[in-house]
């Protein structure tokens, strides 16, 4: 049974058949980062897509997390300083990990293990921190969960 969706801030993007769903506060770098590893994923010749970008439709479905994107912006992403793009996009995909922004500094430098993200009505998905403006954020994320993209 599906859960009724709600419309969160972030981007959904799938590498081979894992969902990352890239959240944060606005100006952190969601777009820039899932465009990143869509690009190096695309590079190892993975399969790639994405999901939707800015407003993401969450909801539950046999207990998975399931992101959709609004039909007005179905496979468009905006590029914070260059502006819109057209990716490659699927309609909805089951999610497996929440992006989460990363401090280089200070108490939270090294995350919890087994961190999990509360995203909305009981969805929840376990937590990967990342910095913005790293160069090859996918590598990064699969050195820490090696069966992305499998």
């Amino acid at each position: 049974m599906t859960e009724a969706a709600f419309n969160i801030h972030a981007t959904a993007i799938v590498v081979g058949k894992t969902g990352l769903l890239f959240s944060g506060p606005s100006g952190w770098g969601k777009s820039m980062l899932a465009f990143t590893c869509m690009t190096e994923a695309r590079r190892l010749g993975l399969f790639t897509a994405l999901v939707a970008d800015d407003q993401v439709l969450l909801s539950g479905e046999a207990g998975a997390v399931i992101a959709a994107c609004p039909p007005s912006i179905t496979g468009l992403m905006e590029l914070r300083g260059t502006g819109i793009v057209h990716q490659e996009h699927i309609p909805r995909a089951a999610m497996h990990y929440a992006v989460l922004p990363g401090s280089a500094t200070g108490e939270n430098r090294v995350p919890p293990e087994g961190e999990m993200v509360s995203l909305a009505a009981g969805l929840s998905l376990p937590a990967l921190r990342l910095l913005a403006g790293v160069s090859s954020p996918l590598a990064i994320l699969m050195a820490k969960v090696p069966d992305i993209g499998r």
